[in-house]
């Protein structure tokens, strides 16, 4: 008795081509797709959109003939701008409030969700999450208010620095002061909105991980440096290298909303240097090459960060 012979049909080595499986891919999730399109709709239109403005960066832009007609001149505004006087000033105050924001802000949301993962009253935990959250949904201007209110001569800390017998500082208007209130105030309004995302990745953390060190006799901060924080090292690496690419990306308006003259030496930076070439001095060629400098350094440092990370470790954005 011979054995059985499976004969192949012709559908048996069929394959569907990429564009029906994208149409089919389309069919079965269209509604995912239809909420997709505002986002797309948002970055097309105000990211990728603007980008056919940056051949001004390489023009003399004039406004009656357009950025088509107007005449190239090259490196010219970069030039310019390298061997400018106001150079070296912004690019150290913005790398500075940059490094500031890594070295202070950053971790203090991880610093913070570890703390509230360590406690055990429900009660006590959601009172702090709601009373941390809040400030990130104030307005940067009612926060940038608040400031000169609580800092004026006669606001809440002269009072205090008076009382005990000290002399007032007009602090808004020193320039060694500006860059600690700046990054104060950052990690107060963002604290508690950035822990979110790492309390969520604590709360994924196998529970059997941390039976199993009481178990070996690890007390509680032998178990945070041994599973808590190695578990969410991938989250932190992550967020880590989107922060090192925004790097140079300050909170422009806040430092307008908070700069003067008079602390121009340590608070002018990069952004407030091409709002005021830009907007109040109409140099748009100039400010537009300035700003599309200010992003090459962005792009260089996320696409270095993101290069060691995939060297030393397997996390990685791409």
């Amino acid at each position: 008795m011979q054995p059985h012979k499976t004969v192949a049909t012709p559908h048996a080595s069929y394959k569907p081509s990429f564009r029906q499986r994208v149409v089919k891919d389309f069919r079965r999730n269209a509604m995912i797709y239809l909420m997709l399109l505002p986002v797309i709709a948002f970055y097309g239109v105000f990211h990728y959109g603007p980008m056919y403005g940056i051949q001004m960066a390489f023009k003399n832009f004039s406004a009656g003939l357009g950025i088509a007609g107007s005449p190239w001149v090259g490196f010219e505004h970069f030039q310019n701008f390298f061997s400018s006087f106001f150079f070296e000033r912004i690019i150290v105050n913005t790398v500075l409030l940059g490094l500031y924001d890594l070295i202070f802000v950053f971790p203090a949301s991880i610093i913070l969700a570890l703390l509230l993962n360590e406690v055990r009253s429900r009660i006590f935990k959601r009172t702090v999450q709601s009373i941390t959250y809040l400030p990130h949904f104030i307005s940067i201007v009612v926060v940038i208010g608040m400031m000169v209110d609580f800092l004026s001569m006669d606001g809440l800390i002269n009072q205090l620095i008076r009382f005990f017998g000290g002399e007032p500082l007009s602090f808004l208007r020193l320039p060694e002061w500006f860059r600690f209130l700046y990054t104060s105030s950052a990690v107060w309004q963002g604290v508690g909105w950035g822990s979110i995302i790492y309390l969520a990745a604590i709360a994924n953390i196998d529970p059997s991980l941390y039976e199993a060190a009481r178990v070996d006799g690890a007390g509680r901060l032998r178990q945070v440096l041994s599973i808590t924080i190695p578990s969410i090292m991938p989250t932190i690496i992550i967020l880590f290298i989107l922060r090192i690419g925004s790097l140079m990306a300050l909170q422009d308006e806040k430092i307008l909303l908070m700069y003067n003259p008079m602390t121009y030496e340590t608070a002018d930076v990069i952004g407030t240097y091409v709002y005021r070439k830009g907007v109040l001095e109409a140099s748009y060629s100039f400010s537009a090459a300035v700003g599309l400098f200010n992003s090459l350094i962005n792009f260089a440092l996320l696409f270095s960060a993101n290069y060691m990370s995939k060297r030393f470790s397997d996390t990685k954005l791409m």
